[in-house]
C-alpha cells in the first residue's frame, strides 16, 4: 500500500442545529471509511508539546478537534501538508504510512480519534528515518531517458 497526503481528505460530518444548539453524529463505514475499533482522545496538552510523531502500518485514523484548536501536519515522504482543525463539524481521514504529527494546541483542545485497530505498539513507526525508507520502497520507480 503506497498511500501519500492526497488520500487525506476531509469529512464534513452532518450537523444539526436548533435552539438548543448542534449536534453531530459519527457512523462507521458512513461517515468514516472504516469500521471504529478504538477511540481516543487528547486533552490538556501542555503548552508548545507536539503529540503524534509516528506512522501507523495498518490503521486507519479519523482526526476530529471536538474543543480548540491544533495544527495537524501530514507527511508522505514526499509531500508536507498542515491542516488547521478548529471545528468539530468535520475531521480529517488519515490512511496506514502517513506519518503525523500535532502541534499549537490550544489551552481548550481535544483532540478525538476513531481508529480502525485495537491499540497495538507492533503498528507504529516512531522513527522517522525509518519510516521514510518503508515508504521509498514503494514508491514507484522513474527511469531517466
Amino acid at each position: 500500500m503506497n498511500t501519500s497526503c492526497d488520500d487525506c481528505h476531509r469529512i464534513d460530518l452532518p450537523q444539526i442545529s436548533d435552539s438548543r444548539g448542534n449536534l453531530s453524529v459519527i457512523e462507521s463505514g458512513r461517515h468514516v471509511p472504516f469500521e471504529i475499533k478504538r477511540v481516543f482522545y487528547l486533552y490538556d496538552v501542555p503548552d508548545g508539546q507536539p503529540r503524534g510523531g509516528h506512522a501507523l502500518m495498518r490503521c486507519h485514523q479519523f482526526i476530529v478537534a471536538l474543543s480548540g484548536s491544533f495544527d495537524l501536519v501530514l507527511d508522505d515522504a514526499v509531500t508536507r501538508r498542515c491542516i488547521h482543525l478548529c471545528r468539530s463539524d468535520y475531521g480529517v481521514h488519515v490512511p496506514p504510512l502517513i506519518w503525523r504529527d500535532m502541534s499549537n494546541f490550544s489551552s481548550t483542545a481535544v483532540c478525538f480519534v476513531l481508529a480502525s485497530e485495537p491499540y497495538s505498539e507492533q503498528d507504529y513507526y516512531r522513527n522517522y528515518q525509518e519510516f521514510i525508507k518503508v515508504k521509498h520502497k514503494h514508491l514507484p520507480l522513474t527511469s531517466v531517458i
